[in-house]
């Protein structure tokens, strides 16, 4: 499927000041080559699996697509301005025919199309800067002696390439998966994009202060540490990692429980590392607009606040969320509540003995896996009054 000619601006000529993005990441001159390096030449080649051979206005052309939707694609991509230097290949110029097909088609609008770019950009940049930096930091030692990273670099990527490669194709349809089910089951279409969630923000405690004092490879350390045992808690107890952000995470859960069990295991985890800051979390629950894998609204705001005023090693949750877990059995609605239903059942066995009646055996009491302290009601710049309660956990729970 191809943009036909009558919108390919096929007879366009490439203005002479014309913006075109191209190549990531970073800015060079419009009439030069990207590089003349010859080892990053052959490690182009060898990724892209073809040499250069268009400029951005022939690519355009021999797509069938207009320039100017052609760099705003590549625009949305993260691909830096080149002007007319001869740097795409053949699979840019299928690229290009792939999306706007897909436009022409009506599976997607322009706007969606250009969202589709920009979301696939900003993922794969972060990846591909992240598996680059950590292959090249675990060579401790290089294959042959003498030999530098940069010398290295050609054959690492020469081995991990087609395994990475269906590795990440596979990650990728299997997230696929994992979301249309989340929209298949969603009530209705408001549903999908505006959904009742459970949002919270962990925390590390004096973050800022560290940045000062330890080096930055113990920082870089540090924040790797916290963010893989966050993701890792957070995929194994039911909840999705919405972002990270160095010294913070956003996670989110289709129910209260998933959430507190979340959170605390967060901070059970990271109490138990003595090299680890303190750990503060928020949680609220209500409405959260959903949007490109991110989530948005005055959910997540209070969230965020809430993990503002958490004390040190605490999980601070809203109204909102103390009541989806009292609803759904997860806490008593106060511990005296608990208290009083413990007390209750032991009268009623006392009394039946006393009388000489046999003890008739009761359903047993709920087992609540977690407690809720009121806090002191504040009110919050933008959100009003808001009422914290304090989560705990109440006996033990299973791994």
């Amino acid at each position: 499927m191809t943009v036909g000619d009558t919108t390919s601006g096929a007879g366009e000529e490439p203005p002479s000041d014309s913006s075109v993005h191209a190549t990531p990441h970073h800015e060079v001159d419009h009439t030069a080559e990207p590089t003349d390096d010859p080892l990053a030449i052959r490690l182009e080649a060898l990724i892209l699996g073809a040499d250069r051979r268009y400029t951005p206005f022939q690519a355009a052309r021999t797509a069938g697509v207009s320039m100017d939707l052609a760099s705003r694609f590549w625009r949305a991509m993260g691909f830096a301005d080149i002007g007319q230097a001869k740097a795409l290949t053949e699979a840019d110029v299928l690229a290009l025919r792939r999306l706007a097909g897909l436009v022409e088609a009506g599976l997607l609008s322009e706007p969606m199309a250009i969202q589709v770019a920009r979301s696939t950009g900003q993922t794969t940049a972060r990846l591909a800067e992240w598996q680059i930096d950590s292959f090249l930091e675990g060579l401790t030692e290089p294959p042959e002696p003498g030999m530098t990273r940069t010398e290295v670099t050609y054959p690492l990527v020469e081995l991990l390439l087609p395994e990475l490669q269906e590795f990440l194709v596979y990650v990728w349809r299997r997230q696929l998966a994992a979301a249309t089910g989340r929209v298949v089951q969603a009530a209705d279409d408001d549903e999908m994009v505006d959904r009742r969630l459970a949002v919270g923000f962990a925390d590390l405690v004096g973050f800022t202060r560290l940045t000062r004092r330890l080096e930055e490879e113990e920082l870089g350390e540090l924040v790797e540490s916290f963010e893989t045992t966050a993701a890792d808690l957070v995929a194994a107890h039911g909840g999705r990692l919405i972002k990270t952000l160095g010294d913070e995470v956003l996670f989110a859960a289709d129910d209260a429980g998933t959430a507190a069990e979340i959170a605390l295991r967060l901070i059970e985890a990271m109490s138990q590392d003595e090299t680890m800051p303190a750990l503060r979390v928020g949680i609220a629950f209500g409405t959260v607009t959903t949007r490109m894998g991110d989530v948005f609204g005055t959910t997540v705001n209070l969230a965020s606040r809430l993990t503002s005023i958490a004390p040190k090693d605490a999980v601070l949750v809203d109204g909102a969320f103390a009541k989806e877990l009292v609803r759904h059995g997860d806490a008593p609605e106060s511990e005296a509540q608990a208290a009083e239903e413990v007390a209750a059942a032991a009268e009623r066995a006392r009394l039946a003995e006393k009388e000489g009646r046999e003890v008739v055996e009761e359903p047993p009491l709920p087992t609540y896996r977690f407690g809720l302290q009121p806090m002191w009601q504040r009110s919050v710049r933008g959100l009003g009054v808001v009422e914290p309660w304090l989560l705990a956990r109440r006996g033990k729970t299973g791994s």
